[in-house]
Order: structure tokens, then sequence, then C-alpha cells
């Protein structure tokens, strides 16, 4: 029954995603709000459960070539490591530090850590996107965003 790949990855996401649509049903709703903030989650849940259901039932056969694709070098394991450890610290030090500081520090170190060389542009890119998006989220939608140690 679980032959190939995309079953074995089909029911696995399609537990993920049971999981992740129950936990999006506990949420709080709002008796005054036209759109809860429940929507999106409980429509990524219910998206990735029937893309679940087609994965499983592909009927796509995976030649020698496609499974050598899979196989991931022992080199890059460490960056992939390490690229999850900086998404965890920028998790973590989202709510204390703020959005600002946080996400200019998150994606200047890691294109850096990735190969990114070219100083000024990295530090312009990693400085401008936040600003712009704090900007975006909190005076054009109305979304709070942690500030952090930033006065504003």
């Amino acid at each position: 029954m679980l032959a190939s790949i995309n079953r074995k990855l089909g029911l696995l996401i399609f537990i993920i995603a049971a999981v992740y649509l129950y936990l999006s049903f506990q949420l709080p709703n709002y008796e005054y709000a036209p759109i809860d903030a429940d929507v999106i989650p409980k429509g990524l849940g219910i998206l990735l459960l029937v893309l679940s259901v087609f994965l499983f039932f592909s009927r796509v056969v995976e030649t020698d070539a496609e499974k050598e694709k899979r196989n991931i070098p022992k080199k890059e394991l460490g960056v992939i490591a390490a690229v999850f450890a900086m998404i965890f610290v920028y998790i973590l030090l989202f709510e204390a530090i703020g959005f600002i500081i946080t996400t200019a520090l998150f994606i200047f170190f890691c294109s850096w850590f990735l190969g990114y060389r070219a100083w000024k542009t990295n530090i312009l890119v990693s400085l401008l996107f936040p600003i712009v998006m704090y900007a975006i989220f909190v005076f054009a939608l109305g979304i709070v965003l942690p500030r952090g140690i930033l006065p504003f």
C-alpha cells in the first residue's frame, strides 16, 4: 500500500494537515469580525488535506534519476541544520527584540551564510524589507507587529 514515496508523504502530510486543521478550529471566534482570524489557517488546512489526498493517489512512477535527486549530500545537511537553527533563533527573539530588528538580522546573516557577499546590497535589503513590511502592516493594514525594543 505504501510502496511509493508519494504515498508515504501523502499519508504523512494528511496526518499533519488533520492535526493542523484540528488546532485551527480551536482558535477563538470574534463575534463582531466579518472575516475572522481563523479563516486563513482553516483554508490552508483544508487545502493541505486535499493536496495530500491528490499526492497519495497520484500515479507518477518515480525514475532512478528522480530518486537520485532526493539524496542530500552530507555537507548540505549542515547547511540545512544551520538555516533551521537561524529560523529557530528568529522565532525565539521575534517578540522580545521586535519584528524590524530580528527580521533585518535574520535576512542579513542568513543570506551571508548562504553565500551572498555583496555587503552593501545585503545591508540595504535587510534593512529596507522589514521597515517597508512593518509600515505596510502597521500603518496601512492596521495589523500590530511586535515592536520589541524600538520606540515606534
